[in-house]
């Protein structure tokens, strides 16, 4: 199973993406997350339903220097060896 995120607030310059990572190998998550020019993070999360929906709640509050004004969510496809920080888009 594999859910897509974009995380809007003030997410970038914050340390997200790395809390992230730390978070995905505590819950056995793959995937990838990255910064967008929008201001925005996204990520691609693949794993067990459980630990997907441990992944979104925890995406909802983030590392404490961040504000969370909302999570978006869609099904997407995709399997992956590891959690991996990708270049900004």
């Amino acid at each position: 199973m594999a859910i897509r995120l974009v995380v809007h607030g003030i997410v970038q310059g914050v340390g997200y993406r790395e809390s992230m990572r730390y978070e995905a190998a505590r819950h056995g998550v793959t995937g990838w997350v990255r910064n967008r020019r929008d201001g925005t993070v996204e990520a691609l999360i693949a794993g067990e339903q459980a630990a997907l929906e441990a992944m979104i709640e925890w995406a909802r509050r983030g590392p404490p220097a961040a504000r969370v004004d909302r999570v978006e969510t869609e099904t997407a496809e995709g399997e992956f060896s590891l959690f991996e920080r990708r270049p900004s888009i």
